[in-house]
C-alpha cells in the first residue's frame, strides 16, 4: 500500500483514470462503428498531433472536427464525432469524489488534466448528475485543464505553473496520475508521485488517512 510523505501539504490529481473512470478503447470502438473504418485506421488518426493541439487549446472544436474528418476520410456529423469522442468517459463514483474532497483542509487539493472543451462539457454534465447540480470546482482548491492553460502533461511547464500559482513546494506535494510518462516528468521536478494503476487503492490509502 502507498505510504504518504509525512510532510505532505498538497495533492495534485489527474482527472481521467484517477477521479473519473475512463476507457479510451470505447472511443476507438465508437469511431469504428460510426465510420465503418478498421480499428488500425482509427488508431492511426489518434496518434496525430491533432489531439495534442486540441488539448493545448491550439485549435477550436470546429477545426478539430473538420480535421478529424479529413484524417479519417469521413463526413461524420458534429454530434457523431462528439458522441464517439466522449464514449471513453465513464462514471464518476460519488464516494470517490467525496473521499478526495474530504482530504481538505488537511491538504490543498488540485486537479490537473490533459483535456479539451468537448470532454469537459460532457464531464461537467456527469458531475452535475452525480452531485445534484454541483461543479467539480467545489470539491478541490483549484482545477486546471490543459486546453485552458495552453500546456499539457508531460511538459514540465504545466507542473511548474501549478506549483508557482499556488506557492507549493515540490517536496511537499504529491502528484497522482495513471500515465507513467506524466509521473516521470513530475519526478524530475522533485514532486512525490504515485502511478495509480487501481483506483480502489485511493480508498485503501486515503480512507485511513
Amino acid at each position: 500500500m502507498k505510504l504518504l510523505p509525512k510532510n505532505l501539504e498538497a495533492i495534485i490529481f489527474d482527472l481521467g483514470g484517477v477521479v473519473l473512470n475512463l476507457n479510451p478503447q470505447k472511443t476507438i470502438d465508437a469511431f469504428v462503428l460510426a465510420s465503418g473504418l478498421p480499428p488500425e485506421k482509427v488508431a492511426e488518426a489518434g496518434n496525430s498531433k491533432l489531439f495534442k493541439n486540441l488539448e493545448k487549446g491550439l485549435i477550436d472544436t470546429h477545426s478539430f472536427r473538420s480535421e478529424l474528418n479529413r484524417l479519417l476520410g469521413t463526413q461524420l456529423q458534429d454530434e457523431e464525432i462528439d458522441m464517439a469522442w466522449n464514449a471513453m468517459l465513464l462514471d464518476l463514483p460519488l464516494d470517490r469524489l467525496l473521499l478526495l474532497s474530504g482530504l481538505r483542509p488537511r491538504y490543498k487539493t488540485f486537479v490537473l488534466s490533459n483535456t479539451n472543451e468537448i470532454h469537459i462539457n460532457a464531464f461537467d454534465d456527469i458531475v452535475q448528475k452525480v452531485t445534484g447540480g454541483e461543479s467539480i470546482q467545489k470539491y478541490f482548491d483549484n482545477v486546471y485543464y490543459s486546453h485552458q492553460v495552453g500546456m499539457r502533461k508531460p511538459d514540465t511547464e504545466i507542473f511548474e505553473m501549478v506549483l508557482k500559482r499556488n506557492s507549493l513546494h515540490p517536496s511537499k506535494t504529491l502528484f497522482i496520475d495513471d500515465t507513467l510518462e506524466h509521473i516521470e516528468s513530475a519526478n524530475r521536478l522533485g514532486l512525490h508521485t504515485w502511478h495509480l494503476t487501481n483506483q480502489d487503492e485511493l480508498f485503501a490509502v486515503f480512507g485511513n488517512d
